[in-house]
């Protein structure tokens, strides 16, 4: 079966630098689904290749030092992000491809851009793709890269080297199951391998009773960068104290011959596919709208839970808790009746598509996996897309988009994000908001 993605380095000579620079000099080629990644205008040559001369030392460093973050950590605004993810930020004076590596937790997105055209640059790089890697695939391949490269050290006569040394540390935390579980939180908190208060990082474990372990994972995740470790005994006990009960008993399921495969991928279909069971189950026409009345009722919560509130406290994302006796409490984000119905939507599609025993649920800002199939849940159940395709008529205007998202009551990126998803518009409008 032939590999998703692939790194392949074609040894080349270089005549001067560290014994490491030497023996690494290749013609680089990174594809994924047969597609180059690394092809370009090469200026010397006034031509297209697929494989520029860079140093496979220098990018088998960074992978082996970055392993931990590049598998588990979620996109982040932080320059701390961007140099551990990308692949631009290796330098040691090579033209690096501009290629962002996203993980969700489950699989890894390449995100490959044009390089700008630059006076006296000699190569510049033309790919423009978003490539999903299943996460093990990934794993897979910067593992053969990084041996690759460490044999061509050893034939090479180099006998010890930083990329050895790291990686050598990589594999053995690896498989040391509760070393692997600190570097994973790490990972996701967002820090270095070891580099985190050990205190904290243990504390924060010693918490997983409190919410289960993978619950805990992505709070962890949801950290925004410079923030403090969460505080998972205070966030109970704001949800003890502010959240509202609901009776789970009440709330609605979809029977067994409906179950649904979480695995799927990409994440947003696996939450529209549930979304339209749901509507289906509940015979609910293709562009009815779910008051908030109906709402709160699927989830079996009093209706007050939408309303507005002033005087919330700050928080950085919803949960739901279910208490030792049984007892559910929900606790909203959002101030406002738009992200309170959307939020209180996703937490109802976690319960249809997530099965867990966790005794918390949190619906987050970050974007794991889990995350965005809440979202694509909650957008497809308030407001479906064909529906939502029909009133806009093929007129994808701001002021359109704004009557839409009013009548189905939800926000505009909401509308956005499903005219994305389903190729109406460009993924560049997205994320310029």
């Amino acid at each position: 079966m032939p590999r998703c993605w692939s790194i392949k380095a074609d040894w080349a000579l270089l005549e001067s630098g560290s014994p490491e620079e030497r023996a690494g000099f290749a013609a680089l080629s990174i594809s994924a689904y047969g597609a180059s990644l690394t092809a370009g205008h090469d200026r010397l040559l006034q031509s297209v290749r697929q494989a520029p001369f860079l140093s496979a030392y220098h990018l088998a460093e960074w992978l082996a030092w970055n392993w931990w973050r590049l598998r588990w950590e979620p996109r982040k605004a932080a320059i701390e992000w961007e140099l551990s993810h990308v692949m631009a930020s290796i330098g040691n004076g090579y033209i690096w491809p501009n290629i962002h590596i996203l993980s969700d937790r489950q699989n890894i997105t390449l995100v490959s851009k044009p390089t700008p055209e630059r006076e006296r640059t000699p190569y510049r790089y033309i790919s423009d793709a978003i490539n999903v890697i299943p996460a093990l695939d990934f794993e897979s391949e910067v593992d053969i890269f990084i041996e690759t490269v460490l044999g061509r050290l050893k034939d090479c006569q180099v006998a010890k080297s930083n990329l050895a040394d790291i990686w050598r540390t990589v594999l053995d935390e690896r498989q040391d199951v509760a070393l692997s579980q600190l570097r994973k939180l790490e990972a996701l908190l967002g820090e270095d391998p070891g580099e985190m208060d050990e205190a904290s990082l243990q504390r924060l474990l010693d918490e997983v009773a409190l919410t289960g372990r993978d619950a805990l994972e992505e709070i962890a995740a949801n950290r925004a960068p410079g923030q403090d470790v969460p505080d998972i005994g205070a966030l109970i006990e704001l949800a003890r104290n502010k959240g509202v009960c609901a009776r789970s008993g009440n709330r609605v399921h979809l029977d067994s011959q409906t179950a649904l495969d979480a695995q799927a991928t990409p994440a947003w279909k696996v939450g529209a596919s549930a979304a339209q069971l749901l509507r289906a189950h509940l015979g609910l026409d293709f562009d009815e709208v779910i008051p908030n009345l109906s709402l709160a009722e699927l989830y079996g919560a009093p209706v007050a839970l939408l309303d507005d509130l002033a005087d919330l406290p700050r928080l950085d994302l919803s949960l739901a808790l279910t208490e030792r006796n049984g007892q559910n409490r929900v606790l909203l984000r959002s101030k406002w009746e738009t992200g309170r119905r959307f939020e209180l939507a996703r937490l109802l599609g976690d319960y249809i598509v997530y099965p867990t025993d966790d005794p918390l649920r949190p619906a987050t800002r970050s974007t794991t996996y889990r995350q965005k199939v809440q979202r694509a849940f909650a957008a497809e159940l308030l407001s479906p897309f064909q529906a939502v395709d029909d009133m806009l008529g093929g007129d994808y205007s701001m002021e359109n988009q704004q009557d839409v998202a009013h009548h189905f009551g939800v926000s505009e990126l909401t509308v956005r994000t499903l005219l994305v998803n389903h190729n109406r518009i460009s993924r560049s409008e997205l994320d310029e908001i």
